[in-house]
Protein backbone atom coordinates (compact mmCIF):
# COMPACT_ATOMS: atom_id res chain seq x y z
CA UNK A 1 0.00 0.00 0.00
CA UNK A 2 2.86 2.31 0.48
CA UNK A 3 6.30 3.68 -1.47
CA UNK A 4 9.10 4.88 -0.22
CA UNK A 5 10.57 7.37 -1.22
CA UNK A 6 13.66 10.18 -1.56
CA UNK A 7 15.61 12.25 -3.77
CA UNK A 8 19.29 13.12 -4.28
CA UNK A 9 20.91 16.54 -6.33
CA UNK A 10 24.50 17.27 -6.82
CA UNK A 11 25.30 18.28 -2.86
CA UNK A 12 24.28 15.21 -1.67
CA UNK A 13 24.10 12.25 -3.66
CA UNK A 14 27.59 11.10 -2.71
CA UNK A 15 26.19 11.01 1.10
CA UNK A 16 23.04 9.18 0.39
CA UNK A 17 24.69 6.69 -2.30
CA UNK A 18 28.39 6.18 -1.39
CA UNK A 19 28.10 4.20 1.73
CA UNK A 20 25.32 2.93 3.85
CA UNK A 21 22.84 6.19 4.36
CA UNK A 22 20.15 5.10 2.26
CA UNK A 23 20.02 1.55 3.61
CA UNK A 24 19.76 2.79 7.16
CA UNK A 25 17.01 5.31 5.80
CA UNK A 26 14.97 2.77 4.95
CA UNK A 27 15.57 0.53 7.92
CA UNK A 28 14.77 3.16 10.39
CA UNK A 29 11.63 2.79 8.66
CA UNK A 30 10.87 -0.83 9.77
CA UNK A 31 7.97 -1.04 7.16
CA UNK A 32 7.14 -3.35 4.44
CA UNK A 33 7.14 -0.98 1.68
CA UNK A 34 5.59 -2.23 -1.67
CA UNK A 35 8.32 -0.44 -3.19
CA UNK A 36 10.85 1.83 -2.69
CA UNK A 37 12.37 4.60 -5.46
CA UNK A 38 14.71 7.30 -5.54
CA UNK A 39 14.07 10.53 -7.56
CA UNK A 40 17.46 12.08 -8.90
CA UNK A 41 17.43 15.46 -9.45
CA UNK A 42 20.11 18.22 -10.95
CA UNK A 43 23.29 16.20 -10.40
CA UNK A 44 26.61 17.09 -12.71
CA UNK A 45 27.38 13.52 -13.96
CA UNK A 46 24.52 11.52 -14.49
CA UNK A 47 26.81 8.20 -15.16
CA UNK A 48 28.20 8.33 -11.56
CA UNK A 49 25.49 8.28 -10.02
CA UNK A 50 23.69 5.77 -12.45
CA UNK A 51 27.09 3.42 -10.84
CA UNK A 52 25.77 4.39 -7.65
CA UNK A 53 22.26 3.74 -7.73
CA UNK A 54 22.52 0.65 -9.80
CA UNK A 55 24.40 -0.76 -7.03
CA UNK A 56 21.61 0.37 -4.36
CA UNK A 57 19.30 -1.85 -7.11
CA UNK A 58 21.10 -4.67 -7.18
CA UNK A 59 22.06 -4.95 -3.46
CA UNK A 60 18.04 -4.55 -2.84
CA UNK A 61 17.76 -1.16 -1.29
CA UNK A 62 15.59 0.62 -3.91
CA UNK A 63 13.71 -0.92 -6.59
CA UNK A 64 13.97 1.67 -9.21
CA UNK A 65 15.08 5.18 -9.45
CA UNK A 66 13.72 8.05 -12.35
CA UNK A 67 15.89 11.06 -13.37
CA UNK A 68 13.40 14.33 -12.49
CA UNK A 69 14.30 16.17 -15.45
CA UNK A 70 13.50 13.01 -18.01
CA UNK A 71 9.65 13.22 -16.81
CA UNK A 72 9.39 17.22 -15.97
CA UNK A 73 7.49 18.16 -19.14
CA UNK A 74 4.62 15.25 -18.58
CA UNK A 75 4.46 15.76 -15.13
CA UNK A 76 3.91 19.89 -15.16
CA UNK A 77 1.74 18.92 -18.00
CA UNK A 78 -0.36 16.61 -15.96
CA UNK A 79 -0.77 18.82 -12.85
CA UNK A 80 -1.30 21.61 -15.37
CA UNK A 81 1.66 23.85 -13.53
CA UNK A 82 3.45 26.22 -15.77
CA UNK A 83 6.89 26.05 -14.81
CA UNK A 84 7.51 29.52 -14.45
CA UNK A 85 5.32 30.18 -11.90
CA UNK A 86 7.68 28.32 -9.42
CA UNK A 87 9.86 31.83 -10.01
CA UNK A 88 13.16 30.47 -7.74
CA UNK A 89 11.16 27.79 -6.68
CA UNK A 90 11.49 24.72 -9.59
CA UNK A 91 14.68 22.69 -8.52
CA UNK A 92 13.11 22.54 -5.01
CA UNK A 93 10.02 21.62 -6.02
CA UNK A 94 10.31 19.26 -9.02
CA UNK A 95 11.04 16.61 -7.65
CA UNK A 96 8.54 15.91 -4.95
CA UNK A 97 6.05 16.51 -8.28
CA UNK A 98 8.02 13.67 -10.47
CA UNK A 99 7.51 11.68 -7.27
CA UNK A 100 3.42 11.76 -6.91
CA UNK A 101 2.96 11.68 -10.48
CA UNK A 102 4.86 8.01 -10.77
CA UNK A 103 3.74 6.63 -7.52
CA UNK A 104 1.85 3.64 -7.93
CA UNK A 105 0.40 2.52 -4.38
CA UNK A 106 -2.43 4.06 -2.70
CA UNK A 107 0.22 6.14 0.05
CA UNK A 108 3.59 7.88 -0.71
CA UNK A 109 6.43 8.26 2.38
CA UNK A 110 8.60 10.44 1.23
CA UNK A 111 11.99 11.50 3.28
CA UNK A 112 14.38 14.59 2.00
CA UNK A 113 17.68 13.59 1.65
CA UNK A 114 18.80 14.83 4.63
CA UNK A 115 15.83 13.84 7.14
CA UNK A 116 15.29 10.44 8.67
CA UNK A 117 13.81 8.44 11.06
CA UNK A 118 14.84 8.64 14.94
CA UNK A 119 14.21 5.34 15.70
CA UNK A 120 12.86 2.44 14.74
CA UNK A 121 9.45 2.94 13.37
CA UNK A 122 6.27 2.46 16.12
CA UNK A 123 3.71 1.67 13.90
CA UNK A 124 2.86 5.47 12.90
CA UNK A 125 2.42 4.76 9.28
CA UNK A 126 -0.73 2.21 10.11
CA UNK A 127 -2.08 3.67 12.93
CA UNK A 128 -2.28 7.46 10.29
CA UNK A 129 -3.69 4.98 7.44
CA UNK A 130 -6.44 3.64 9.55
CA UNK A 131 -7.36 7.01 10.40
CA UNK A 132 -7.27 8.29 7.00
CA UNK A 133 -9.84 6.08 5.67
CA UNK A 134 -12.04 6.89 8.54
CA UNK A 135 -11.65 10.68 7.96
CA UNK A 136 -11.26 12.46 4.36
CA UNK A 137 -10.42 15.52 5.89
CA UNK A 138 -6.94 14.12 6.98
CA UNK A 139 -4.55 13.55 3.83
CA UNK A 140 -1.51 13.99 5.29
CA UNK A 141 0.43 12.35 8.79
CA UNK A 142 4.31 12.68 9.42
CA UNK A 143 6.23 12.27 12.61
CA UNK A 144 7.54 14.85 14.99
CA UNK A 145 10.46 16.75 14.12
CA UNK A 146 13.60 16.79 15.77
CA UNK A 147 11.64 15.19 18.83
CA UNK A 148 9.54 18.86 19.46
CA UNK A 149 6.41 16.86 20.71
CA UNK A 150 5.88 20.58 22.41
CA UNK A 151 5.73 22.49 19.40
CA UNK A 152 3.78 20.28 17.49
CA UNK A 153 1.69 20.42 20.11
CA UNK A 154 1.71 24.38 20.13
CA UNK A 155 0.98 24.06 16.43
CA UNK A 156 -2.22 22.05 16.39
CA UNK A 157 -5.38 22.10 17.07
CA UNK A 158 -6.64 19.21 18.81
CA UNK A 159 -5.60 15.70 19.15
CA UNK A 160 -6.96 12.39 18.02
CA UNK A 161 -5.30 8.96 19.01
CA UNK A 162 -2.05 8.99 18.97
CA UNK A 163 -1.52 12.04 16.60
CA UNK A 164 -2.12 15.86 16.91
CA UNK A 165 -4.26 17.52 14.61
CA UNK A 166 -4.00 20.29 12.78
CA UNK A 167 -2.88 22.81 9.22
CA UNK A 168 0.74 22.76 7.89
CA UNK A 169 3.05 20.75 5.71
CA UNK A 170 6.46 19.99 5.11
CA UNK A 171 8.51 18.31 2.54
CA UNK A 172 11.13 17.17 4.83
CA UNK A 173 8.49 14.18 5.84
CA UNK A 174 5.16 13.45 4.82
CA UNK A 175 3.09 10.38 4.11
CA UNK A 176 0.31 11.44 2.36
CA UNK A 177 -2.91 9.87 -0.12
CA UNK A 178 -2.72 9.43 -3.42
CA UNK A 179 -6.12 9.87 -3.90
CA UNK A 180 -5.55 13.64 -3.42
CA UNK A 181 -2.29 14.41 -4.08
CA UNK A 182 -2.28 12.70 -8.06
CA UNK A 183 -4.47 15.64 -8.79
CA UNK A 184 -4.51 19.52 -9.93
CA UNK A 185 -3.92 20.59 -6.68
CA UNK A 186 -1.20 22.41 -6.77
CA UNK A 187 -1.43 26.22 -8.44
CA UNK A 188 -3.66 27.56 -5.11
CA UNK A 189 -2.48 30.50 -2.65
CA UNK A 190 -3.85 31.71 0.84
CA UNK A 191 -1.92 34.58 2.47
CA UNK A 192 -1.30 32.13 5.56
CA UNK A 193 1.18 29.92 3.22
CA UNK A 194 3.26 33.35 2.54
CA UNK A 195 5.44 32.24 5.57
CA UNK A 196 7.21 29.55 4.00
CA UNK A 197 11.26 30.94 2.90
CA UNK A 198 11.18 33.31 0.01
CA UNK A 199 13.65 32.09 -1.50
CA UNK A 200 11.90 28.87 -2.41
CA UNK A 201 9.83 30.83 -4.58
CA UNK A 202 6.29 29.51 -5.26
CA UNK A 203 7.45 25.54 -3.98
CA UNK A 204 5.52 22.59 -4.14
CA UNK A 205 5.36 22.88 0.03
CA UNK A 206 3.70 26.63 -0.06
CA UNK A 207 1.53 25.17 -2.70
CA UNK A 208 0.38 22.19 -0.43
CA UNK A 209 0.09 24.26 2.48
CA UNK A 210 -2.56 26.17 0.56
CA UNK A 211 -4.44 24.23 -0.65
CA UNK A 212 -5.10 22.42 2.76
CA UNK A 213 -5.80 25.42 4.02
CA UNK A 214 -8.00 26.48 1.30
CA UNK A 215 -9.96 23.54 1.69
CA UNK A 216 -9.68 22.57 5.47
CA UNK A 217 -7.75 19.78 5.06
CA UNK A 218 -5.77 18.99 7.99
CA UNK A 219 -2.52 16.52 8.93
CA UNK A 220 -1.62 14.88 11.68
CA UNK A 221 1.57 14.48 13.61
CA UNK A 222 2.41 11.35 15.84
CA UNK A 223 2.84 12.42 19.35
CA UNK A 224 5.37 9.29 19.87
CA UNK A 225 7.73 8.82 16.49
CA UNK A 226 10.10 11.52 15.57
CA UNK A 227 12.32 12.41 12.56
CA UNK A 228 15.89 14.18 12.17
CA UNK A 229 16.38 17.24 9.65
CA UNK A 230 20.18 18.06 9.88
CA UNK A 231 21.85 20.00 7.02
CA UNK A 232 24.45 17.90 5.37
CA UNK A 233 28.21 19.33 7.31
CA UNK A 234 30.13 21.72 4.16
CA UNK A 235 33.49 21.08 5.55
CA UNK A 236 34.33 17.36 5.45
CA UNK A 237 35.16 15.27 2.53
CA UNK A 238 31.60 13.97 1.56
CA UNK A 239 32.92 10.60 0.54
CA UNK A 240 34.04 9.75 3.48
CA UNK A 241 30.64 9.26 4.99
CA UNK A 242 30.37 5.35 5.62
CA UNK A 243 27.04 4.87 7.63
CA UNK A 244 23.47 6.78 8.60
CA UNK A 245 25.45 6.54 12.50
CA UNK A 246 28.34 8.44 11.67
CA UNK A 247 26.83 11.02 9.73
CA UNK A 248 25.03 11.51 13.20
CA UNK A 249 27.82 11.93 15.31
CA UNK A 250 29.58 14.36 13.05
CA UNK A 251 26.96 16.57 12.40
CA UNK A 252 26.06 16.54 16.43
CA UNK A 253 29.82 17.41 17.19
CA UNK A 254 28.78 20.38 14.64
CA UNK A 255 26.09 20.82 17.08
Amino acid sequence: MVTFETKVWEKDWRYILAGNYLDQMITKCNYPFKEKILIINNVNDKREVIKHTDQKVKEGIIDTYYFADEYADRVLSFFEIDRDSFKTGYYYSISELVGIYLCKTEYLLHFSGDSFMQQSNTGWIDNAIEIFRKRNDIVVANPAWNSKYTEAKKESSSEIEGFFLGYGFSDQCYLIRMDVFKNKIYNEVNPVSARYPKYGGELFEKRVDSYMRNHHLSRITSKETSYINRNFPKNILIYKCKSLSRLIAQKRMRG
